[in-house]
């Protein structure tokens, strides 16, 4: 199968790690960003083949982890009062701070999980007489369904539709980290999907700021391990540019089109990020011609705040600073069927990975 055999294949990748063990003389803290890296990092065990001296720290990516959790209260309160709640299928299962979507379904809320925004306008023209949501969550990649959700429902004046945005960016976020007293960050791999719609342009200012490798990967295991070698040759020559392993897949412009859709519906704004705070200009919210789209004005549940659980260090483990094995709650009062927080629920999430790929539990 063109593009992910050649991308498994074993031997390619025991060279690349050859590689990496006699490259690297000092130590090197390298942070995938994508929480899909982290999986593929974990689940094929490539964390335990790299040398000592080469410590992966997992980043804030994964947008299910990140998600806030006022806005899943939010969701369950627009739920529990009659509202047709429609989302992907890896938010209905993160906790908020008294229940999940799926535990409000059950107690008889009308949840739809979809694969594509689109249907859920399809759902608001079958029920006119109900209003429906779509909780969009998501980093750049799903910014261009969601838009074009908004763009569709006011073209066929589908007046019962609207989205509750929770849209966050990655280089902002980058930027956090690296601006953070604690950060030991060398390098990042940057996330290939995200740069396959947004293109390489918004890294260039952190490489240059910051003196700090940026190199794009896939996914694949031989994505990743080239990715790593390729950060630590640049590491132990003391350079720092943007490289992209990617390049089957992005491209330094991004794609056009699903920027267009983007722009056309959304404004970069604050961001508040689950255990990490609100990052200034880190997301994206509704222009004001979509304003009529936005669930948490047209319902006036803007106003809702949740503490976060105290027993959690997700803010911790997205900042790279502790790993998951690390928290005290770890496969004890934390674990996929009872998650304190979203990093053990989500598909993406670090501590899922760990859990399900990870000797730390034995």
């Amino acid at each position: 199968m063109k593009y992910l055999s050649e991308y498994r294949n074993l031997e390619a990748t025991k060279q690349y790690l050859d590689l990496i063990h006699k490259t690297a003389t000092k130590t090197w803290n390298i942070m995938e960003i994508c929480g899909g890296q982290t999986h593929g990092l974990v689940k094929n065990g490539i964390i335990n083949l790299l040398p000592e001296n080469v410590r992966m720290i997992h980043g804030p990516g994964c947008p299910v982890c990140v998600t806030p959790l006022n806005l899943i209260d939010k969701a369950v309160e627009l739920l529990e009062n009659g509202v047709i709640v429609c989302s992907f299928g890896d938010m209905v299962r993160v906790p908020g701070s008294k229940k999940s979507l799926l535990e409000a379904k059950a107690n008889g809320g009308d949840l739809r999980i979809l694969y594509s925004p689109l249907e859920a306008v399809n759902i608001a023209k079958q029920n006119p007489n109900k209003e429906v949501v779509f909780f969009a969550v998501g980093f750049e990649t799903t910014a261009p369904a969601n838009a074009l959700s908004v763009l569709h429902a006011k073209k066929e004046e589908v007046k019962n539709y609207s989205i509750l945005v929770s849209h966050v960016l990655v280089p902002p976020a980058m930027e956090g980290i690296l601006g953070d007293e604690f950060c030991t960050i060398d390098a990042f791999l940057g996330a290939g999907h995200v740069c396959a719609i947004m293109g390489m342009k918004e890294y260039y200012p952190l490489v240059e700021k910051y003196k700090i490798p940026i190199v794009v990967t896939g996914f694949e295991p031989l994505d990743l391990v080239q990715g790593i070698y390729l950060a630590i040759q640049q590491l132990e020559k003391g350079e720092y540019k943007l490289e992209n392993q990617y390049s089957r897949v992005v491209r330094e412009e991004g794609n056009l089109e699903a920027l267009k859709v983007i722009q056309s519906v959304f404004e970069v704004g604050d961001r508040e990020w689950r255990g990490i705070g609100t990052i200034p200009d880190s997301g994206y919210v509704l222009k004001p011609a979509f304003r009529d789209y936005d669930a948490e004005t047209k319902f006036g549940i803007s106003s809702i705040a949740t503490p976060e659980n105290s027993e959690c260090i997700a803010g911790q483990i997205l900042k790279g600073i502790k790993k998951p094995h690390e928290c005290p709650q770890f496969g004890k009062a934390c674990n996929p069927s009872n998650p304190l927080g979203a990093p053990m629920v989500s598909s993406e999430g670090a501590c899922a990975a760990y859990y399900h790929f990870s000797n730390h539990l034995n």
